[in-house]
């Protein structure tokens, strides 16, 4: 599969708007009505539209930067960015605007059963605390979703006459455009009737190392279809509950670590919490205020990658604000001990 950023002659630093400007030009001299009976012209259009559809999208764009087409790829239980006739649809809309194309129907009829899927299609977020997605797990979740009814028979929606599109035509200077809806009738399914809402139990497996923003695809677990087609699928977004101890960066974890004076200057051996439990850790003789130590590979593992991220711990001495008396004359008698000179340093890079 060739590379999104290629097919749209970008670099990878391209801005917004100039993956858009190269988009429209690869979409205009591709475009089938440009190029008849064209399949290589067809399949280029496409090509350039399915690019345009991930790196036109900042949190797919991440996605593909960081896992490749792995990232947003279209598989049952894995990452995808899934692309139909309406998502073709979309992104040439949304450069050219009102929903057509100037050089009028882009897809034409055949294509509507395809286009029904995406409207089949379910869309559900999932919150994961910090251990769930460190160890990877399954979890059970229920879902509404419309299925075949046993009590009563679909029938042919009336308004879109079995479409599930409405098509308003307009002229403009560049020729007819033809704007198309999702019917608000039979929501684009071409039917009405024929279907009972009900609850259905799912069992999702979550890898490890997914973040926020990641999702997965379970096909076929969304709406059920009406006719012959395939059922729609079922899309589950991840969400990352905050901690009251971690902060997740990428796939590395951080957090502070307090220590009393006397076991920063002479050192100690500690327990330090992880995400998957307690480790021993040696704080070493002298260690200084604002220093960072690194428990190596207690991070998260990089989804589909054997890459482990590490674990830091920023150490800040802890100053008691109240002594008692007796305190107060041993710190006078170390610091006597010490001596008071003070050094000023130039500030480090």
């Amino acid at each position: 599969m060739r590379d999104y950023y290629d097919i749209l002659g970008v670099s990878k630093s391209a801005s917004e708007n100039e993956i858009k400007k190269a988009y429209r030009k690869v979409a205009m001299k591709y475009h089938p009505d440009r190029n008849p009976d064209n399949k290589e012209a067809e399949d280029k259009f496409k090509e350039a539209a399915q690019a345009y559809s991930i790196l036109s999208d900042s949190s797919k764009r991440s996605q593909y930067d960081q896992f490749g087409h792995a990232g947003v790829n279209n598989s049952a239980g894995g990452f995808s960015s899934q692309m139909d006739a309406n998502d073709i649809f979309s992104a040439f809309s949304d450069i050219f605007g009102g929903g057509g194309s100037p050089f009028g129907d882009i897809f034409g009829s055949a294509m509507g059963g395809r286009g029904r899927r995406g409207s089949e299609n379910l869309k559900i977020s999932i919150p994961l605390t910090l251990e769930e997605i460190y160890e990877g797990t399954t979890k059970k979740i229920k879902i509404k979703r419309w299925e075949k009814s046993k009590n009563s028979s679909p029938s042919k929606c009336l308004k879109c006459k079995g479409t599930g599109e409405v098509r308003y035509v307009q002229r403009s200077m560049l020729g007819q455009v033809v704007n198309v809806q999702q019917c608000s009738e039979c929501n684009g399914i071409g039917y009405t009737g024929g279907r009972d809402k009900k609850t259905a139990t799912i069992n999702v497996k979550i890898p490890s190392g997914v973040s926020g923003g990641n999702y997965m695809t379970l096909q076929g677990e969304g709406n059920q279809s009406l006719d012959e087609g395939e059922n729609g699928d079922l899309i589950i977004y991840f969400e990352e509950k905050n901690h009251n101890l971690f902060i997740r960066q990428e796939n590395d974890v951080y957090l502070e670590c307090a220590l009393n004076f006397c076991d920063a200057v002479l050192g100690k051996e500690i327990q330090v919490p992880t995400l998957n439990g307690k480790v021993k850790f040696n704080i070493p003789p002298g260690i200084k205020n604002g220093q960072i130590l690194r428990l190596k590979n207690k991070g998260f593992k990089e989804v589909n990658r054997y890459k482990t991220g590490d674990q830091y711990i920023k150490i800040s001495i802890d100053i008691p604000q109240n002594i008692s008396k007796d305190l107060k004359n041993k710190i006078l008698d170390l610091q006597q001990s010490i001596g008071d000179e003070i050094k000023f340093k130039k500030i480090s890079d």
